[in-house]
């Protein structure tokens, strides 16, 4: 009976010095413990990713022209695809994805409209945040010639040279449209004090399955007392 104490003992010790190493694991206030999730993908995330041999590119129409006989799956293309025309897709030069403007919602003040700039920065200070505020971002997307599969956002944002933030959110795979598609991002608070004033530097990317990249836009913003004069 005491070696089997002592066991018990010993096994529970082991258990609280795994806990204590595992960041991802939390105690509440009566001891329980929660696995809280990661915000961040690792960077061993990123190479798994890009060791992952996906299967060759298949145009929309051989989409189309696959299993047509099958009437389930047809139903379900259609469903995807709406009502793009396979010939006129096949002939589009233009690019798969093109990300038109970043609006920055909140609820204290009116929408920020943002254009993206062609193939460059934006030059300057790009936009202002007012410290401890809620907002969004919502970017309008359009999609042509072909499906983009996965497309996700990456950002990362710097100050004073100090990595302080970084992002990476699932947007989803979208078919080509005549009209733009509108993605909205979680809600976020920026973070307030003195401390927290200042400019800030940042880049973000919008790429796919493919590790593809539509756009990759460098830019610098501020964070201020209030927000700017309209």
């Amino acid at each position: 009976m005491e070696s089997d104490g002592k066991k018990k003992e010993m096994d529970n010790s082991d258990s609280e010095s795994n806990r204590a190493q595992d960041p991802d694991v939390a105690s509440d206030s009566e001891g329980r413990i929660s696995r809280q999730p990661s915000s961040y993908a690792t960077e061993d995330d990123d190479e798994l990713a890009a060791n992952i041999e996906l299967g060759p590119k298949v145009s929309i129409k051989e989409h189309l022209e696959k299993d047509k006989d099958d009437e389930s799956l047809r139903r379900w293309k259609e469903q995807l695809l709406g009502s793009v025309d396979a010939i006129v897709v096949e002939e589009n030069q233009e690019p798969d994805v093109k990300i038109l403007s970043l609006t920055i919602l909140s609820p204290e003040r009116s929408d920020i409209v943002l254009p993206i700039p062609e193939g460059e920065n934006p030059k300057g200070l790009w936009f202002t945040l007012k410290e401890g505020c809620r907002y969004r971002l919502r970017f309008s997307i359009k999609v042509n010639n072909d499906i983009v599969c996965g497309l996700k956002y990456i950002n990362t944002v710097w100050k004073t040279g100090l990595k302080v933030d970084s992002t990476k959110e699932m947007l989803g795979t979208f078919s080509p449209q005549v009209e733009p598609y509108t993605h909205e991002m979680p809600e976020e608070t920026t973070p307030s004090g003195m401390f927290a004033r200042g400019s800030y530097s940042a880049k973000s990317k919008f790429v796919d399955d493919d590790n593809k990249c539509y756009l990759e836009i460098n830019y610098t913003f501020d964070i201020q007392k209030d927000w700017p004069s309209t």
